[in-house]
């Protein structure tokens, strides 16, 4: 049996979705684990420990797979900034795993750059082979900042480019990743696959709307436009805000009764009436750029229009889908856009824009939209067209569900598997 140690330092593919460092990456790291573990491979998951409450050693993703929560600094969140000091505790601590339950692996497969960073310690200290997935690159994050406090530093894009030479195999979602890995960090490209992340359609199927709604609690006249993803400036959220009040201003959400949904992040709680729109989180939890959102959904005129749900379990997410006539991204940069697979599993059309993964995962005119980055006018456009035309929801729907079947994890798990055994055989 192959076994892989698989690196994912800063989150843990069991958190819950939608808060400051959880999101595709998350059900990436989950979904791929767990189908490979159906396949006969033995998967254990490495991640820092963030709560001295939660077991170190959990078995959630069958099969035999495990999550690892290796202590690394204190058990608690800590920023982006303070995650590097920990990092050599971390590989530390899967070395005395390793040797304490007496295994060896076969591979390593990292994910994000500090991930990779470990993945280089182990690599050269058991002689096996590393695979890594960046998910985004610093450089491209930095092209698209709109404000210093954004920019990735230089500790990341050295660690990057260390990572393109001395890893065996690059795992590039999308051949937009490809070309940014050749152009931006001189990658070679012998050593980058494309092999794009999968959806479990066993779990993101089309739901009848009325079902749906009844388990969420839309109201049966009620529209909605929905947004999931973390709450940051990279997802674009203010174009969207700005696009529903250009909607709002000729009228046009008052006519639909058509509502914004997001989920994502800590919002304040706010007795609305609208879709589950309970939270138990609070005002001091939420970020900055939540707050500044809502400040700007009220300036804009929205506070009746915008519901700010917050986190939401991904058992939950099929009903959302389901419910919704669009689902958004208009993220300003996106390696490949997992939401906007699962949105388009669950039949629902996606408006994203025309940036990265999104633009080879969205059809545009077939399965969804394309609209240029950051232009408002253009979302609003892209968005009255669906709301106000249900042959064209419907058509797309079915499109984008027979689109989303050539990612189901067990195709996309088979080209890992075959990646796997050719790094293994030349490493």
């Amino acid at each position: 049996m192959l076994r892989v140690a698989m690196l994912s330092y800063h989150t843990c593919p069991l958190a819950t979705l939608g808060g400051k460092d959880t999101g595709g990456m998350n059900v990436y790291v989950r979904d791929l684990v767990r189908q490979l573990g159906h396949e006969g491979i033995h998967v254990d998951v490495f991640t820092r420990s963030q709560d001295e409450h939660v077991p170190h050693v959990l078995h959630e993703l069958g099969y035999g797979n495990r999550v690892v929560h290796v202590p690394a600094g204190p058990e608690t969140p800590l920023s982006r900034a303070d995650l590097p000091v920990y990092l050599p505790d971390f590989v530390q601590g899967i070395r005395r795993f390793a040797r304490e339950k007496m295994l060896s692996y076969d591979l390593l497969h990292s994910h994000y750059w500090l991930s990779g960073l470990a993945g280089l310690d182990l690599k050269r200290e058991w002689n096996i082979p590393l695979v890594h997935m960046f998910h985004t690159l610093g450089e491209m994050k930095n092209r698209v900042a709109q404000h210093p406090s954004e920019q990735e530093g230089e500790s990341r894009l050295r660690g990057e480019r260390r990572l393109i030479a001395e890893a065996d195999r690059i795992v590039a979602a999308t051949q937009a990743e490809e070309t940014q890995l050749q152009f931006l960090y001189h990658a070679d490209e012998r050593k980058i696959t494309i092999i794009p992340p999968g959806v479990d359609t066993g779990r993101f199927y089309p739901i009848p709307r009325d079902e749906a709604r009844a388990v969420i609690g839309v109201p049966a006249g009620d529209r909605m436009v929905l947004f999931v993803g973390r709450i940051e400036p990279l997802k674009g959220l203010e174009t969207l805000l700005r696009a529903m009040a250009l909607l709002h201003g000729q009228g046009i959400l008052q006519q639909c009764l058509c509502y914004l949904v997001i989920i994502g992040g800590d919002p304040e709680p706010r007795p609305e009436t609208r879709p589950d729109a309970g939270s138990d989180t609070r005002a001091e939890d939420m970020t900055a750029e939540m707050a500044r959102l809502q400040r700007l959904s009220q300036e804009l005129g929205l506070a009746e229009v915008v519901i700010f749900l917050g986190k939401r379990d991904q058992d939950s997410l099929p009903y959302y889908y389901s419910s919704a006539e669009v689902v958004v991204m208009p993220s300003h940069y996106e390696s490949f856009g997992m939401v906007a697979l699962e949105a388009m599993a669950c039949g629902v059309p996606v408006v994203a824009s025309q940036v990265g993964g999104l633009a080879f995962l969205v059809q545009d005119g077939v399965t969804g939209f394309h609209v240029p980055d950051g232009d408002p006018r253009a979302l609003a456009d892209a968005l009255l067209r669906l709301i106000t035309d249900p042959g064209l929801r419907q058509r797309m729907g079915e499109q984008a569900v027979a689109y989303a079947q050539d990612f189901d994890w067990e195709k996309i798990a088979r080209q890992i598997q075959e990646l796997y055994r050719e790094v293994g055989s030349t490493g």
